[in-house]
């Protein structure tokens, strides 16, 4: 799967988004490392704490399915006018799953995308050390 592919399947992701209160709609899209596809949508609740972001939906829900290695990570904000990155929790999450290297997509279209990884977006994670 390509950037572009994983990139479609997020969008298409947020359009089962349930926001709403914020009305911005994000998809989450995981390439696991058997090549499978895992999506998620955010889901809000009128006590905002409450909210799941699309990306840690993704990741419960492949985790959920016995994955626990992939190799990369698409987002998509088809409501925002700028690629939107994962909020801390997201980061945090998603460094408990793949590590440093793992390239994270995101953006509002494909004609405007960001390609990183998570070592970029959570620099300096410590507590991979606690698995030593």
């Amino acid at each position: 799967m390509d950037i572009d592919g994983l990139f479609a399947r997020a969008l298409g992701a947020a359009s089962a988004s349930y926001s709403p209160y914020s009305h911005f709609r994000v998809g989450a899209a995981i390439l696991c490392a058997d090549d499978s596809i895992v999506t998620g949508a955010n889901v809000e609740n009128r006590s905002f704490g409450l909210t799941t972001c699309a990306e840690r939906n993704a990741l419960v829900s492949a985790v959920g399915q016995g994955k626990h290695k992939f190799s990369m990570i698409a987002i998509a904000t088809p409501d925002s006018d700028y690629p939107v990155s994962p909020c801390g929790a997201c980061r945090q999450a998603l460094s408990e799953f793949m590590g440093a290297e793992t390239p994270v997509v995101f953006g509002h279209s494909l004609k405007d995308i960001v390609v990183t990884t998570i070592g970029q977006l959570f620099p300096y994670d410590a507590l991979h050390e606690l698995a030593k």
